[in-house]
């Protein structure tokens, strides 16, 4: 028996019914910044996927975002290849959030077209069918259930046709059963099972989120900042899961640690004052005259 079917079958035993109207409220609130609603589930699929037969995963052209008179992206050009960890860097104010906002529909272009795959434009989109045609979104501050345990927290993730607060009673697909097992290897949380996520390491948190991404098979994973504030030892096991999710699935990662981008990154991106000022490798994009100006300081 894998841990997550045993743990399902003694959690009502041990565990309170998550479904007051604290929780409720707790939840809904986390899935309006990540898609969906409660009464969905965190996550929905569908039968359709995203067409990467060109190779493409995320495809960007002239992309423009005005709020009123700020200009925070400024004719973007963006090209992700599918099975790419792109890494996003940039100073303060660069276009970094808005870009990833674009991304999940949070922020419509004002100009410029946003592509998933050939077949997904963006641009039409709401949240809830971004995240559904397989992108999933981690913000920089971990928000976990820190009242639920690691494995509650992973299956609040998993796609359901119930409820969600019912959906601990039900029993798994096989294919959410192995979603399951899989993120919980990859995050490496599995003796945490039965641990509240408000007892975690800050590191810990991060990563459980990210096994509650997994939980939906995205396609594409998108991380903002996912090394602020750990330890040297918690950011270098945040590389190496990084580089492990490289084998499944298309990243890009936003991030200001430059130790950490040297040991993930094949391409980088530099933005600044919302559009791309240079790209290449981590040494090139350094050694760039524009970047060392603008970004660098030196």
């Amino acid at each position: 028996m894998s841990v997550a079917t045993q743990h399902n079958a003694q959690h009502n035993a041990q565990h309170d019914d998550p479904s007051n109207s604290d929780s409720k409220e707790q939840l809904n609130n986390h899935l309006k910044d990540h898609g969906g609603h409660a009464s969905e589930g965190y996550g929905r699929t569908k039968t359709q996927g995203a067409d990467f037969s060109h190779g493409i995963a995320l495809y960007l052209e002239k992309v423009s975002v005005w709020f009123d008179a700020f200009r925070a992206l400024n004719d973007l050009s963006l090209y992700i290849e599918e099975g790419e960890l792109r890494c996003i860097i940039g100073p303060n104010g660069a276009g970094k959030t808005t870009l990833m906002d674009v991304i999940t529909g949070k922020t419509r272009p004002t100009e410029g077209t946003a592509f998933f795959g050939q077949n997904y434009d963006l641009a039409k989109m709401s949240t809830e069918e971004i995240a559904e045609a397989g992108i999933g979104r981690k913000f920089q501050k971990p928000t976990v259930f820190e009242n639920f345990t690691v494995m509650e927290n992973l299956l609040l993730a998993a796609p359901r046709d119930k409820r969600v607060f019912k959906s601990f009673r039900s029993k798994l697909s096989s294919d959410a059963q192995q979603a399951l097992d899989e993120s919980l290897a990859q995050i490496r949380l599995e003796e945490f099972v039965n641990k509240p996520a408000g007892l975690l390491s800050h590191g810990q948190k991060q990563w459980l989120e990210i096994g509650m991404l997994l939980m939906q098979r995205p396609k594409l994973i998108l991380l903002d900042e996912p090394v602020a504030g750990m330890t040297d030892a918690e950011t270098e096991r945040t590389a190496e899961l990084c580089l492990e999710l490289k084998k499944n699935h298309t990243l890009v990662v936003v991030e200001h640690d430059m130790s950490f981008i040297d040991t993930i990154s094949e391409k980088v991106t530099v933005l600044a004052q919302g559009a791309i000022l240079a790209e290449g490798t981590l040494a090139e994009v350094q050694a760039n005259e524009d970047v060392i100006e603008k970004y660098l300081g030196r």
